[in-house]
């Protein structure tokens, strides 16, 4: 057996099998590349599902989280540390909030969404208890916890997990007309991503995003807005609500916040809104710990150069270029998306998404593949033209052979 085929099979002997990965043992990575057990070198063009926007090996972000390894890497929140409050003032000023509430991943920072909507429900807006309702869209990814599996139409990730929370209304993405049909009194929230990921990037209709705002402004309804993966420089701005002039009540971050370092999340909103929790809650024993502020400030100031959101501007506008002339060929028969990040429907006469995906493998480039006929394509932020070009390249040649 070779070193590849020990790991897997070690892997499938002693593991859950709740990933289906790709029959690849990475062993060392930087920039833009990942190198194999085997020494084969590949180019990564999903970055962690947007976790690793800034590189495999980020020197700075190396260097932040090794200096704080040295000095102190975790208090609980029993007691204040030197880098918690200097964290929260700079992502809430990234974002033009007031206030932070970390968590360690993506799905805790959505659950702390919703447990704060429902706590303003009640306490500020004045919904009845028990009868707080936040609507969601069809398609949604917000995690797989048992509250927001409740809320997902994903067979894969609904099917035997129930029963399930109640409290949510479902409505067809991009349509404004269903979504103010739902609101009513009882509604304390809108959760929406402004590109939905795990359906195949999803980008909603023009117009959307501000009429969504507008509706739950109208309503006084809170508007989430879940970017843990469209958020921090993927679309080529900060935020993809900005892309519309939209300001949502409240973000929900992660993923990139940690910079692929260490698991970072976090909820940001105003005042009004974060400031309905008194002390005991909520919380989290990681959430907000030294070692994670240190890394994530130094993503805060990655970010504050605009120099990522450029690159995902104008290499975005490359990809898409080269994405589109695939399309009506036969080969491929839709591909959407923003900055650099898009996805691809491939035509099932070339394959599934999952085939694509292990052809492309065979030839150095890692993509992934989402509900059958979909590969995303997602590189990190600093990845050349030329190896861009290079990955696109392969990609013709997988659906040409």
């Amino acid at each position: 057996m070779t070193t590849t085929e020990r790991c897997i099979a070690a892997a499938d002997a002693h593991s859950a099998h709740n990933y289906h990965p790709l029959p690849v043992v990475v062993a060392t990575a930087e920039g833009a590349w990942m190198t194999d057990v085997e020494g084969r070198r590949y180019l990564d063009l999903l970055a962690g599902y947007s976790a690793l926007n800034f590189g495999h090996g980020n020197r700075r972000l190396l260097n932040a989280a090794k200096d704080q390894l040295e000095r102190l890497t975790l208090t609980s929140r029993a007691f204040h540390h030197d880098r918690f409050a200097d964290f929260c003032t700079q992502l809430a000023d990234l974002c033009g909030m007031e206030l932070v509430l970390p968590m360690n991943t993506g799905a805790e920072a959505v659950e702390t969404a919703v447990k704060t909507a429902r706590k303003w429900g009640y306490k500020i807006k004045g919904v009845p208890d028990g009868r707080a309702k936040i609507i969601v869209a069809d398609n949604n990814f917000h995690g797989r916890t048992t509250t927001v599996i409740s809320f997902s139409t994903d067979p894969e990730a609904r099917v035997d997990f129930g029963p399930y929370t109640p409290g949510f209304e479902i409505v067809p993405y991009g349509d404004l007309a269903a979504l103010e049909a739902a609101i009513d009194d009882d509604t304390v929230a809108v959760l929406l991503e402004p590109i939905q990921g795990e359906a195949g990037v999803l980008v909603p209709p023009p117009g959307y995003l501000p009429g969504v705002q507008e509706l739950t402004r109208s309503r006084n309804v809170l508007f989430i807005a879940d970017e843990i993966q469209s958020g921090l420089g993927r679309t080529g701005r900060t935020f993809a609500c900005e892309h519309e002039g939209v300001v949502p009540d409240m973000y929900v971050l992660g993923k990139a916040l940690g910079g692929g370092v260490v698991p970072v999340s976090a909820v940001v909103s105003s005042r009004e809104v974060l400031g309905v929790f008194a002390p005991g809650e909520h919380g989290s024993t990681f959430g907000g710990n030294p070692l994670a502020c240190a890394v994530a400030l130094e993503v805060i100031a990655l970010l504050r150069t605009g120099e990522f959101q450029s690159r995902a501007t104008e290499l975005g506008r490359h990809l898409h270029d080269e994405l589109r002339l695939l399309v009506g060929g036969g080969a491929v028969d839709a591909v959407r998306g923003r900055g650099l990040w898009a996805g691809v429907d491939i035509n099932p006469s070339r394959g599934t998404g999952r085939e694509i995906a292990e052809r492309l493998m065979a030839r150095g480039v890692l993509v992934k593949d989402t509900h059958g006929a979909t590969i995303r394509i997602a590189p990190p932020l600093v990845i050349s033209k030329e190896d861009l070009d290079w990955g696109l390249e392969q990609l013709r040649g997988v659906l040409e052979g």
